[in-house]
């Protein structure tokens, strides 16, 4: 590794911070941001002392906190003392104190570490003003728009009934433990519910030193140590969702919007592959008369010049454009010409800092960057139970130096579109992807579902109030009147096959996606409504066999869930997912109710009550959803609502009324 931009002590001061935010993210899976620090423990940590729990993501055992460390050549004789640190229920006194290190300066400071400090940060600006304007939201919008219009036509004489009596048990709005389960607002600064203040000591720390901190420690999290992964037991180089869920509290400690945290990840990641690529070249040089990495790196340089409304889009470009594995300092004058702002020699320290700790990291093989091998592979080859199981690329962020993934998976279909239309209106910078699957059945029991709203019987219970028991009858086992039952047995058949189909499927996706890592290694978000929800829960139920499989996942999303509340181990699935976990839930959906009636009658329905795990966060949907239905349109606003690129829980409220008006209008 070359000399990095920040000193001895901001080293120290960085791991420090990192080892905090580490601790700090794995006590929110069980105790969620707003319990005072005085009534927390130690991540359920029985022992006073770190280097007796080997469950801390801080201990040793873990191997997360340590390759930090080497790669910042802090002195292994501080590791014990910095982990212990990590590990304290107090961590605020201790932020405040390594922020105040973090921006000390040294009498030798020079101006050329001054200029590599801004420079990259102009780098980081100007990559996440590409990524952003590259992002069309107002057609996204007006698509999802068109889509709701359809949908609504298609379902016209099938919408269910709105409860006229609010039952209390099914209307509150408060989970079991008597929080609001609706959050306004719980970012930093804002909202009725703030979790956190930012610390004054950030006055003292310049928005280019955060940038360098965050850039060397993603590079660190990315880094491999061979001596120490070995001696550490290491399971998998790559990014760890763990780590992932660090960096996104230390950005908010920080007060940096995490969108330029994604640029810091699109830098790192083409940097890396750049110098992968150039060692590659030098050793194909030796054995091949004319070079293909010269042709190759003359052509990418010709449209590296290319830009749009003054930003940088070369580097947007990431793993795709062949100029980046030029790496960026052979682009400097190039793109230092057309970039006044940053000027060519501006580039060049950006390169030199970009540089100085990206090259110990593996790329390619690590983290799976240049493209994983999602994107039209068929699962039904490698199992008889399902037969159909393909993943579909959503937006354009595929190999494009995207360090995330997202999987979108939908549960309650009519046609196939069904599987990727409800996702194409969602923003987000991850590389996404859509799961389509066994949509024979999933469209046989939506049709008979949607048929048996339509019935003659099904309009006269309606009318009858018949209905508005139903979800009630489900929490409290009160008898069903009898035609109700008798109406719904026809579905049972197919219901029941889609359900089997479903837990079938979510073993596919944790035991021939996640755990082969056809991802690539990298942080995984999942989210799905209705059946899809239930496609990921059981996926979550493998991956929790084994603790192995910690890190893989990095946030869940579960919308309209058919999946009993009682003897489900949420808790262990709870700990498989690093970040949030967000369970939104209709009191209305009583199609839910009906459809999965039989095996929930005393044990609860994720998809219409709040599940009373600590750290899931719930949400209560029901002002933004008709129906079950209501998920193949509402998904784009429940998810911008949920605001996931927030570290800590949020859900605006306060523009429900005012986006429902929008879209029936």
């Amino acid at each position: 590794m070359a000399p990095s931009i920040l000193t001895a002590t901001q080293r120290y001061a960085a791991g420090a911070l990192f080892g905090l935010a580490l601790h700090q993210a794995q006590t929110h899976q069980t105790q969620p941001p707003g319990v005072p620090e005085s009534e927390r423990s130690s991540s359920g940590s029985s022992s006073d002392s770190v280097s007796d729990d080997p469950q801390l993501w801080v201990h040793e055992s873990s191997a997360l906190l340590r390759p930090i460390f080497s790669f910042l050549e802090i002195d292994d004789k501080a590791w014990l003392g910095l982990e212990e640190t990590a590990g304290t229920c107090f961590a605020n006194h201790h932020i405040e104190s390594f922020l105040m290190l973090l921006a000390e300066e040294s009498g030798d400071t020079s101006s050329e570490t001054k200029d590599q400090e801004h420079a990259l940060s102009k780098a980081v600006d100007h990559m996440a003003s590409s990524i952003e304007s590259s992002t069309d939201l107002a057609s996204k919008k007006y698509n999802i728009r068109d889509y709701e219009q359809a949908c609504r036509d298609k379902f016209s004489g099938a919408v269910q009934p709105q409860p006229q009596v609010k039952d209390d048990k099914l209307l509150n709005k408060q989970d079991a433990q008597g929080k609001p389960s609706v959050i306004e607002d719980a970012s930093l600064g804002s909202g009725s519910l703030s979790y956190a203040k930012p610390f004054q000591e950030l006055t003292m720390l310049a928005y280019e030193r955060k940038v360098v901190v965050l850039h060397e420690l993603l590079s660190a999290c990315l880094a491999v140590t061979p001596q120490l992964d070995k001696k550490l037991n290491r399971r998998r180089n790559g990014y760890d969702a763990r780590h992932r869920v660090a960096l996104r509290l230390l950005s908010t400690w920080f007060s940096i919007e995490w969108i330029k945290m994604e640029a810091i990840e699109t830098i790192v990641a083409c940097s890396a592959m750049a110098i992968l690529k150039e060692a590659e070249a030098k050793q194909e040089e030796a054995h091949t008369p004319k070079s293909k990495w010269a042709k190759w790196k003359r052509g990418g340089i010709i449209g590296a010049a290319a830009v749009t409304g003054g930003t940088l889009m070369a580097i947007t470009g990431g793993l795709a454009a062949p100029a980046i594995a030029a790496g960026f300092g052979a682009l400097a004058p190039t793109l230092g010409a057309v970039i006044p702002v940053i000027g060519a020699s501006g580039f060049a320290a950006a390169a030199t800092a970009a540089g100085s700790v990206a090259g110990s990291v593996a790329v390619a093989a690590s983290f799976g960057a240049a493209g994983a091998g999602l994107t039209g592979t068929k699962m039904a080859r490698r199992t008889g139970s399902i037969d159909e199981f393909e993943f579909k690329a959503i937006g354009e962020n595929h190999n494009q130096g995207r360090l995330a993934v997202e999987m979108m998976i939908s549960g309650f279909v009519f046609e196939e579109e069904d599987f990727v239309r409800p996702w194409e209106g969602h923003t987000d910078h991850s590389e996404r992807y859509a799961l389509q699957w066994e949509s024979k059945h999933l469209i046989a029991v939506s049709t008979a579902i949607q048929d048996w709203l339509k019935s003659k019987l099904a309009m006269t219970l309606m009318q009858q109030g018949a209905m508005m028991t139903v979800l009630s009858g489900l929490l409290t086992a009160l008898v069903w009147p009898a035609a109700l039952l008798t109406l719904t047995d026809f579905i049972d058949s197919k219901w029941s096959i889609a359900v089997d189909r479903s837990d079938k499927a979510g073993i596919l996706l944790a035991e021939e996606v996640l755990l082969k890592g056809l991802q690539g290694h990298r942080p995984v978000t999942l989210i799905g409504f209705s059946l899809g929800a239930r496609v990921i829960f059981k996926c979550l139920q493998i991956l929790s066999k084994s603790e192995n499989n910690a890190g893989l996942v990095e946030r869940v999303v579960l919308l309209g869930s058919p999946i009993a509340i009682k003897d489900e181990n949420w808790e262990a699935v709870r700990k498989t997912v690093s970040g949030r976990f967000v369970n939104a839930y209709s009191t209305n959906d009583w199609t839910l109710g009906v459809a999965f009636r039989a095996s929930l009658l005393s044990r609860g329905l994720a998809g219409i009550q709040p599940v009373d795990i600590p750290g899931i966060e719930n949400v209560d949907v029901t002002e933004m959803t008709e129906g079950h239905s209501s998920y193949l349109w509402a998904t784009q606003q429940i998810l911008e609502q949920l605001e996931l690129n927030s570290y800590y829980p949020a859900f605006n409220a306060a523009h429900m009324n005012q986006n429902k008006d929008l879209s029936s209008a």
